[in-house]
């Protein structure tokens, strides 16, 4: 059977109009404001990208692009500034632990990323409230959230399966593990039931949730296995390397495998397509609506 070529446009048209209807309700619109403190080129290209259908879906956006010794005292004010619905920070900063410094320092109401610790704890305790009337949901990070809304469309997800175990029975190997996208990815895959391979330049851990552990309770373990070990027994295999050279050897995928990319270049080889079920190119414009999503849910609970 011929590969299935899966566009993020097609996804995201699942939510695009859904938020503009909702949008043009509302007398107050939504206003982001998005920091570019860094000079990655992919960065400005998602905030122009960001900027863009943020105007189509009738949302307000502002680009601040300033020295990252200043982040720290923008954010702070953007905090206290009531005309702010919702704050951006493009990532990385520094590359290195004062980025999660940086996140913690986004008021969670206005955390549009979902990467605030108070949403962090939320996530890898799969813990999807607020608070305990289970009125307000919490804020989960725009590109994990998207991955996981493209294999809810593509079929991966067994809604036949109980809350929790959605995944059961899948294998899936996430090839990055950063505190932003890869390892939020691999625990929300994980509570979801999945077996996941997390996959970084130094190692492999495995992150599961055993069938009959709590829905609050997957692990994260170091194994000794290497990518070339694991990958062919994936049926997902899901990139996200920030780096032109990087290809994934196709000789290393099952047959049939679902193959996903979700970073700013091209991770799987064009021999993808021989050989995987669906493939998905990108995630961007899924990430982008899912970015306006959480923006709209965080307008609504200022309210």
């Amino acid at each position: 059977m011929p590969c299935k070529v899966v566009l993020a446009a097609e996804v995201a048209s699942n939510y695009t109009e859904d938020i503009k209807s909702e949008v043009s309700q509302r007398s107050v619109k939504p206003r982001l404001v998005g920091f570019l403190a860094n000079d990655d080129p992919y960065a400005e290209k998602y905030a122009q990208s960001s900027s863009k259908h943020l105007a189509e879906a009738g949302l307000e956006f502002e680009l601040r692009q300033i020295p990252r010794e200043e982040l720290e005292a923008e954010l702070r004010a953007a905090n206290t500034d009531a005309s702010v619905s919702g704050i951006l920070v493009y990532y990385p900063v520094y590359g290195d632990e004062r980025d999660q410094k940086l996140q913690d320092m986004v008021d969670p109401a206005k955390d549009v990323e979902g990467l605030n610790v108070v949403y962090n704890g939320k996530l890898y305790s799969n813990d999807r409230f607020m608070d305990d009337g289970k009125t307000r949901k919490a804020i989960l990070p725009c590109t994990p959230l998207a991955v996981v809304k493209v294999l809810d469309h593509i079929g991966v997800y067994n809604h036949g399966l109980p809350y929790g175990d959605h995944l059961r029975g899948k294998t899936i190997a996430v090839v990055n593990r950063s505190e932003v996208v890869g390892r939020p990815l691999a625990a929300l895959l994980a509570n979801d039931g999945a077996k996941v391979y997390s996959i970084d330049i130094t190692d492999v851990q495995l992150f599961e949730r055993q069938p009959a552990a709590s829905i609050n309770s997957y692990s994260a373990s170091k194994t000794d296995l290497t990518a070339a070990d694991v990958i062919p027994h994936c049926d997902v295999v899901i990139t996200g390397v920030p780096s032109a050279s990087y290809k994934l050897p196709t000789h290393l995928l099952k047959p049939g495998v679902v193959a996903i990319n979700f970073a700013s270049v091209r991770n799987f080889e064009p021999e993808v397509k021989d050989v995987a079920s669906i493939y998905v190119p990108s995630v961007g414009k899924v990430t982008v609506s899912m970015l306006q999503r959480n923006l709209l849910r965080l307008f609504n609970y200022q309210q």
